[in-house]
């Protein structure tokens, strides 16, 4: 079973009918102790960076999170939960960047002040390399986004694809068993239901991306 986090940000019911939609069993959930019972585990999340990371250490989510990828199971970071794996995000109020769960070394930032954000509707996924999670999409699919601020890896070898709005950016990552996604696959039709049917594939099978880090 694929367990959902539950930290209060977004429409994660959403998320668990689109798995259901592409023959997954979801469960959503808040309990520490149960994340470590799930065969795969997903962050999904809409909002901003600093209450999302709130939420988590309120509910002690954080080192349940890190010893599960540590724990060398599938991961899947989805929008907001993509964001939330980095080093740290400059999405703040006080003008000091955020702390994230620093498995993905990086920062989350702006998109330049003078493109159109938040970017809202469909975009083209650029294939860098052949991954499992992407495995039978098109090298240049279309996805729906919704976001204003996006990754920046510090070791470009983790992009599976990038986005172009304005700039290039970094839209999906895979490091060992931990795969993330900047847009939402619940949200991209077909696409997205392939992309979560390979994520549950992936959980199946017990195989990771090669270790590019």
């Amino acid at each position: 079973m694929i367990g959902i986090i539950d930290y209060g940000m977004g429409n994660l019911r959403s998320v668990q009918k689109a798995f259901e939609a592409a023959g997954q069993t979801a469960k959503l959930t808040q309990d520490p102790e149960e994340i470590q019972s799930f065969a795969g585990l997903v962050l999904p999340g809409v909002g901003a960076f600093g209450k999302a990371m709130e939420n988590l250490n309120d509910l002690g989510l954080v080192p349940a999170i890190q010893n599960y990828i540590q724990a060398k199971k599938p991961f899947l970071g989805i929008c907001l939960g993509l964001q939330l794996l980095f080093t740290a995000s400059e999405e703040s109020f006080g003008g000091e960047a955020i702390s994230g769960l620093d498995i993905i070394a990086g920062r989350v930032v702006k998109f330049p002040p003078d493109l159109k954000i938040p970017q809202i509707g469909w975009n083209q996924i650029i294939a860098n390399k052949e991954s499992r999670l992407l495995k039978g999409v098109s090298r240049q699919a279309y996805v729906y986004f919704v976001h204003s601020y996006y990754v920046r890896p510090q070791n470009p070898s983790v992009t599976l694809t990038t986005t172009e709005y304005g700039i290039s950016f970094v839209s999906s990552i895979a490091l060992n068993n931990v795969y993330a996604i900047q847009f939402h696959p619940e949200k991209s039709s077909t696409v997205g239901l392939k992309i979560l049917s390979n994520f549950g594939a992936i959980i199946a099978k017990g195989e990771n991306e090669v270790d590019v880090g």
